[in-house]
């Protein structure tokens, strides 16, 4: 994978490589409180092209998407136990319903969740809620701070140094 680390002024861009980019969820768009556990997103850049669902993906995109997923939840688990939030599990929800309408459709996202075990509006074992943002219900969820977000690039720094991460995903090994 080539990645460049982007800095925090670009709004809270975690990491990016050429094809996707992980950002911290920034309001309204916060369905998990940073103290329930934090929410950050996988996205397919659009620059590259549309891509509407996973189907649409090559397989070495695939592999990409799945590997930087698997980097990014362990990454916010790690982070938000050393911030002090008790992540339990981390939820990965593929999305895009709220957009079908709009001009440019859909675009390929993961959502990323924090679970915490003290949580009490997003509560540890039940499904998310996500009711439309015009009910208010997301209101007065906090997105994850600039320390929350450097822990995060942090951990991502150090889990892609593992061999897991750091050898060749490429598609003929996976025969």
């Amino acid at each position: 994978m080539h990645c460049r680390w982007v800095t925090l002024e670009s709004m809270a861009i975690i990491f990016e490589t050429s094809n996707f980019i992980i950002t911290s969820a920034e309001k309204p768009h916060v369905y998990i409180d940073r103290d329930e556990g934090g929410h950050i997103n996988l996205k397919f850049k659009r620059e590259v092209r549309a891509v509407h669902d996973r189907t649409q993906l090559s397989a070495l995109e695939a592999i990409e998407y799945i590997k930087l997923s698997m980097i990014a939840g362990e990454a916010l688990k790690n982070a938000m136990h050393h911030r002090g939030v008790n992540v339990g599990l981390v939820n990965y929800q593929d999305m895009g319903n709220w957009s079908v309408f709009k001009p440019e459709g859909p675009q390929l996202h993961t959502q990323i969740y924090g679970r915490a075990a003290t949580a009490t509006i997003q509560k540890y074992g039940d499904a998310v809620q996500l009711p439309h943002i015009e009910t208010g219900f997301y209101d007065s969820f906090q997105p994850l701070t600039k320390d929350d977000v450097e822990e995060i690039r942090l951990e991502i720094e150090k889990i892609m140094q593992r061999d897991k991460y750091n050898t060749d995903w490429s598609e003929s090994q996976l025969r």
